[in-house]
């Protein structure tokens, strides 16, 4: 990841490659942010009427690279980012816009050593937006590609690249990627303010954590077995003083975890049921997150067609958040327990694969009748929960690349929120666009639930085709104690970016839900779960 400092210099006494300012829409054209005000002195004041001449207006995710001038300026460059429309008098920026600004500077500047960001930065909150924002535009996953210095890899891609660091200028790939920008200063911040370094560092943990979420969504699904998932966790456990206990497929068989068993029985690769733990000793409250880790969803013997498996590797995704959200609540210290629960396995088609029609015992008692394997992700799901719930923490919410449904309801960057208490799910929902990720409040019609009725067994894993997402949060919802707070985050759209970056988010895989998770522990740690 890249290297951050914090300075109070002047931007246009920076020493660095490229210093970034904002530019926003204003009544008459182009307006330099707060930030800039150097640079545009050094331009003699005309930086605006450049910018006008040239095209660029200030539009959100605008880019424009100017020369700096001769002299006034220590950086040769000068990259200009569109902040959109320019706040009222009395007005600051909002986070979510600088973050994207930011972010989106951050890409521009990929094969570049050093970049000094003087953006709107009047608190603590605007700096952690900035750093966070930066760091995250700052990602690139380049486990799988061959440097120029290294030669052709070997071993499937195995051979990782240099990221960031002094080195990062080093490594271009053969097809002419360039490494992430490798270190970033953030002017305005100042070094010795506690709410500006606490800020700096709290974004600095959550880019390092969204970042472990996008590298195993982005890790091939033959490197990424459940076994392998699992040691990744247990890597990061190690690292950072967590719990953690890894059931395998004998210890899955004895405890009756019929719905992980299931689905992952298929596959030559067993499944795991993966807890981790970060506790605190003057924590009140508990807080349990359960990820959907399918590393491969071939759909099984309802095999997805052509068209629909490509990008599968990504199914994993709600375990990758829940991983790393939990990592990120021990590296911040927060007082309160957050336990993340992986449930990891591989849908495949065999001659020893769950067949359309066959019961499952699940681990809390109850059978389903499996009707379509391709709907999976509820079934192992459905296990995690029931164990979660048998701790009694004080809320429980999972996390799951569950239904298409649910992209064709909010399409590809809004994640759904459904919850068994309306106020739990109105505070998921503003918890996350506290975070800067979209999500959109859902209901869950009683209705809705007779469609599920099985002949043969107590559920059946689907139900109606209309509403396919609130079905599977009813199925998901009998596998949870009434009294026992839940909410379920569908992150099928979000989670994985098929189409060009934007802002901070990149092609692949984003960490949808990671950024949630965290606000909602730190909202556990200060007592304010409704």
């Amino acid at each position: 990841m890249s290297a951050l400092t914090l300075s109070t210099s002047s931007a246009t006494a920076q020493r660095a490659d490229v210093v970034v300012i904002g530019v926003a829409k204003g009544a008459k054209g182009p307006v330099v942010a707060p930030g800039g005000e150097a640079v545009d002195k050094a331009y003699g004041g005309k930086l605006a009427a450049t910018l006008d001449a040239l095209g660029a207006g200030g539009s959100e995710g605008e880019t424009t690279k100017i020369p700096a001038p001769s002299a006034g300026i220590k950086a040769p460059v000068v990259l200009v980012v569109g902040l959109g429309e320019a706040p009222g008098k009395h007005e600051s920026y909002d986070t979510e816009t600088l973050r994207r600004a930011a972010g989106t500077a951050a890409r521009a500047l990929a094969g570049t050593k050093k970049a000094a960001f003087a953006l709107p930065v009047d608190d603590a909150t605007a700096v952690a937006a900035v750093t966070e924002g930066a760091l995250l535009g700052a990602y690139s996953f380049t486990s799988y590609r061959s440097s120029e210095e290294d030669g052709v890899g070997t071993g499937g891609g195995r051979k990782t690249a240099k990221r960031g660091g002094k080195d990062a200028d080093k490594s271009k790939a053969k097809d002419g990627s360039r490494a992430p920008l490798a270190e970033v200063t953030v002017v305005g911040a100042k070094p010795r303010d506690k709410e500006h370094k606490a800020a700096a560092d709290r974004a600095e943990v959550l880019a390092a954590e969204v970042a472990r979420a996008r590298d195993l969504i982005n890790t091939p699904s033959n490197d990424l077995t459940p076994a392998v998932f699992a040691d990744r966790a247990r890597d990061a456990a190690k690292q950072h003083s967590l719990d953690i206990e890894v059931l395998d497929e004998a210890a899955l068989a004895k405890g009756g975890y019929g719905g992980i068993l299931g689905v992952g029985q298929g596959s030559e690769n067993p499944p795991r049921l993966v807890r981790i733990a970060h506790t605190h000793p003057k924590a009140k409250k508990t807080v349990a997150l359960v990820g959907k880790g399918i590393t491969y969803d071939s759909g099984g013997i309802s095999l997805k067609p052509v068209g629909h498996n490509e990008t599968m590797k990504c199914d994993m995704s709600g375990a990758a958040a829940v991983l790393a959200a939990v990592v990120s609540a021990g590296r911040l210290g927060l007082r309160v327990n957050v336990t993340g629960w992986l449930a990891l396995a591989e849908n495949m088609p065999s001659g020893k694969a769950t067949r359309p029609g066959d019961v499952l015992s699940m681990y809390s008692g109850k059978t389903v009748e499996v009707l379509n394997t391709d709907a999976e992700g509820r079934l192992v799901l459905a296990d995690a929960l029931t164990r979660a719930g048998e701790e009694s923490p004080d809320a429980i919410v999972d996390v799951a690349t569950l239904t298409g449904a649910m992209v064709l309801a909010l399409g590809n960057r809004t994640f759904g929120v459904l919850s068994n208490d309306d106020d739990f799910r109105t505070t998921v929902h503003e918890l996350a666009e506290e975070a800067g990720e979209a999500s959109w409040p859902m209901p869950m019609p009683t209705h809705l639930r007779k469609g599920m009725d099985s002949p043969v067994a107590d559920i059946s894993n689907i139900g109606e085709r209309p509403g396919g997402g609130l079905v599977a949060g009813l199925f998901l919802k009998e596998f949870v104690d009434d009294d026992v707070l839940w909410a379920h985050l569908d992150i099928a759209g979000p989670a994985f970016n098929e189409s060009g970056p934007f802002g901070y988010t990149p092609k692949g895989g984003t960490g949808s839900g990671v950024r949630t998770l965290v606000r909602l522990a730190e909202r556990a740690a200060a007592g304010e779960l409704p």
